[in-house]
């Protein structure tokens, strides 16, 4: 399928005018508005920069509300003065260290504050940069796990030896790129009844001589919860024991890791276990920032092969730089260390117990409607899975769905994966600016659609591939 299809039949003259307000003119309603640009191809000449504008704004009126959107992990509000600093760096390479030194300066302190948060063994030594987002991030943590695999049994690998990734199955679509495009092989970890992500024990019985590592979630997002990253660097530990295979793991904290810093510091789960090797984050998500902007750090130099890293010049001397991508706009860099300055550790904490506090607040009240059931409660990311009671008969999650997107709101509902794809959920995620307020009218808008649903004999849609509209 093509991914940019033109009109099913020619729009008539007549009607591509009248798609045009009058008063959208240069000058006045009865002059100037003579023909309306076509959709699908160039136009031949230029328009007036208000009346591109209302074209195209008129047309994004249509894309939901962000604010009402609960699908999303993505940060939907700002400050006004971070938007005016992206303003003002909007037009800055990331990639052109030595003609925006300042630019690269806050990147480089942005790594430094997340080597602190994450408690590397010498923040000062630890390596890492900024990115697109998580899913580059997590990219570049997989080539490193790679290329040391690779250095390490050079000769097996020639002689046709198949490298191997061991995660959870509930990983973001991100890895299965990653393995598809590096030529790893996915060891997936399928659900099991109530265990919704990786446990210790089966990850380190996937693990053998060919393995670059495992992959940890610290927030899956299917139902918000943590992945045991401490039980699985000790069964790897006695995994070592027996065998001397020396697995790292990668911590892929798109979420939890601008979480669990501040609302579970006794939770264990970063370089402070000597077998996590690198992190990831996403600075869109709860680092705060519009998207798009990322994270990636290693424990140290070692971890990251040399080879790999490329130099550039740098207020005379040397900046590693290491990414997929060339050229991206400084903006939420910039955005990402006016965050870390504006709130420090107690503003963020503040602002992540405040998204928890919701998410549970809205949790429990939605199980108080007797017609759900609670998967996760959003007492580790403030995000939180829930289902429809057992006796519920006569609609499902895909109907409660689409019901509340007929008033805006974005909850979405999706199928869980192998060994579960018997359960289909709605998911929650409760970000900042996502209020008790606002909370609170998403539950009236439950209790307004509850009745109708129940009335009705039957789910309305059987195909639940089709009425899916989550797919990561």
């Amino acid at each position: 399928m093509a991914l940019h299809k033109g009109p099913a039949a020619q729009e008539t003259e007549h009607h591509r005018r009248l798609s045009l307000n009058p008063f959208y003119g240069e000058a006045n309603p009865v002059s100037g508005m003579t023909e309306a640009p076509p959709r699908h191809r160039m136009p031949d000449g230029p328009l007036p920069p208000m009346s591109a504008y209302q074209l195209v704004h008129d047309e994004l009126m249509l894309d939901g509300n962000a604010r009402l959107n609960l699908a999303t992990f993505v940060t939907t509000w700002m400050e006004p003065q971070a938007g005016v600093l992206m303003g003002e760096c909007r037009d800055k390479n990331m990639i052109d260290k030595d003609e925006y030194p300042r630019t690269a300066e806050l990147e480089r302190r942005c790594v430094s504050m997340l080597a602190h948060l994450w408690n590397a063994p010498d923040p000062a030594a630890a390596v890492g940069c900024s990115t697109t987002g998580s899913s580059e991030a997590c990219m570049l943590a997989g080539m490193a796990l790679k290329r040391r695999w690779t250095n390490r049994n050079t000769d097996r690998y020639r002689s046709g030896a198949r490298p191997n990734l061991v995660m959870g199955i509930n990983v973001q679509v991100c890895w299965e790129k990653f393995c598809n495009f590096w030529e790893v092989e996915p060891r997936l970890v399928p659900m099991d009844g109530e265990r919704f992500h990786l446990d210790a024990e089966t990850a380190a019985a996937l693990c053998d001589e060919n393995t670059i590592g495992v992959v940890a979630v610290l927030g899956s997002t299917f139902d918000g919860s943590y992945e045991p990253v401490a039980d699985i660097c000790a069964a790897l530990d006695a995994l070592q024991e027996r065998t001397g295979l020396d697995i790292p793991v990668h911590v892929d904290g798109a979420s939890g890791a601008m979480v669990a810093p501040f609302v579970d510091e006794d939770l264990v789960w970063d370089f402070r276990l000597p077998r996590v090797s690198s992190i990831n984050t996403s600075g869109h998500k709860y680092g705060l920032v519009y998207p798009g902007v990322g994270w990636a750090l290693w424990r140290s130099p070692a971890e990251l092969p040399e080879e790999l890293v490329f130099r550039v010049n740098y207020l005379g001397g040397d900046m590693p730089t290491f990414a997929l991508n060339f050229s991206r706009p400084g903006a939420q860099v910039v955005a990402q260390y006016y965050t870390f300055l504006r709130l420090g550790r107690e503003g963020f904490r503040a602002v992540q117990q405040t998204s928890r506090d919701v998410a549970r607040g809205l949790a429990e009240r939605i199980d108080a409607m007797g017609d759900f059931q609670l998967l996760t409660r959003g007492d580790a990311l403030p995000v939180f899975a829930f289902t429809t009671a057992p006796d519920v008969t006569n609609f499902d999650v895909f109907d409660v769905s689409r019901r509340l997107r007929e008033s805006g709101w974005l909850v979405p509902a999706y199928t869980f994966p192998a060994n579960r794809e018997d359960l289909s959920v709605l998911r929650i995620v409760c970000r900042n600016g996502f209020s008790a307020d606002l909370a609170g009218l998403l539950v009236e808008e439950l209790d307004r659609v509850l009745p109708e649903l129940r009335r009705q004999s039957a789910p309305s849609i059987h195909d639940k591939q089709a009425a899916t509209s989550f797919h990561h």
